[in-house]
């Protein structure tokens, strides 16, 4: 997933988190909603890591097969960004195993904080296990969490350990390269100022730049709609136009669709590129109780889709999170 995130630190703690989802083909995203008391596992049969949720939460899927985007009932945002240069703990590792399509999904089903996250994953009693995805790519990726106070963190595997970047300066990830190079890089351009020149190519590298620059740059608004278009207006600009892709580079593809999180109010905003119109959510609508059932907003093909979309869901089966091919 090709992206770029960003958070925005708006006045009277109003905290709204935004990322664009690039990649060279529709993913078929619907939108989700998963209740407290689930019975998960990390889709590595018996070598899974299993958990009960204990928050609901509110995921985009992709490929009818992962969670990469979404919003718990605390706020909690999760992200999940392609990075090429992810390496993960080798296959043979006797940890239990989480697949990287329910990685997102394990945040948003467990912690009501980043504190709480990096607190239960910098322990690493777990191994994340890549996978590929159904067009033939890698699927190496990392992680944001962003909750309602700003705070943020950034996870990502590199030579096989966990690297946690932790803190509300973090409010920025794009793709590779690794977030250490990404921050030397943007030093570089925060000492030029971005009022005398921004980089303004489609690389990760350029879109992470740009986005840390315009997110400070805006408005801090205690208003929830000021600060909601804020961020659109952020990760419109740097989103890769329709009908660009690099299909060597896939952290250079076109943006698909784009998501805001107001993590103060809990109302999950999703704009398709296709559709000329901006859907939202509002997670204190929802019933998260145990039990309550797994539903879905099926946007597939859906263009007319606008506006409020809360009562739109429909109970469904919870979808199976892809697997590796040889496990």
């Amino acid at each position: 997933m090709a992206c770029s995130r960003v958070v925005y630190p708006g006045k009277e703690s109003q905290v709204v988190t935004g990322r664009t989802m690039d990649w060279a083909e529709d993913m078929g995203t619907n939108l989700w909603i998963f209740p407290r008391g689930m019975k998960r596992n990390g889709a590595m049969g018996k070598d899974s890591l299993e958990w009960t949720s204990k928050y609901g939460s509110l995921a985009a899927s992709i490929y009818e097969g992962a969670t990469a985007d979404g919003m718990n009932e605390k706020g909690l945002v999760a992200n999940l960004l392609y990075l090429a240069e992810s390496e993960f703990p080798p296959f043979g590792d006797p940890r239990p195993a989480l697949v990287i399509s329910t990685w997102a999904q394990y945040a948003l089903d467990n912690f009501a904080t980043v504190k709480e996250a990096v607190a239960a994953l910098e322990g690493e009693t777990f191994r994340v296990v890549p996978v590929e995805t159904p067009n033939g790519i890698a699927g190496n990726g990392h992680l944001a969490l962003s909750d309602p106070s700003g705070d943020s963190a950034i996870f990502e595997y590199i030579g096989g350990k966990l690297r946690i970047h932790h803190g509300k300066e973090y409010q920025v990830m794009t793709n590779s390269p690794v977030y250490d190079q990404q921050l030397a890089l943007n030093a570089y351009w925060e000492e030029l100022g971005g009022t005398v020149m921004l980089p303004g190519t489609n690389r990760a590298a350029d879109r992470f730049v740009r986005a840390s620059f315009y997110i400070n740059a805006c408005r801090q608004s205690s208003d929830p709609r000021e600060a909601v278009a804020d961020v659109f207006s952020v990760i419109r600009n740097v989103s890769v136009p329709r009908g660009i892709s690099t299909p060597e580079k896939p952290n250079i593809s076109s943006t698909i669709w784009r998501v805001v999180g107001d993590q103060k109010n809990l109302i999950y905003y999703f704009e398709d590129t296709a559709n000329p119109s901006v859907l939202w959510v509002k997670l204190k609508k929802i019933d998260f109780s145990e039990n309550s059932g797994v539903r879905k907003l099926f946007l597939v093909n859906r263009w007319d889709l606008g506006g409020d979309q809360t009562g739109g869901f429909e109970k469904v089966e919870p979808f199976a999170f892809l697997s590796p091919v040889k496990q």
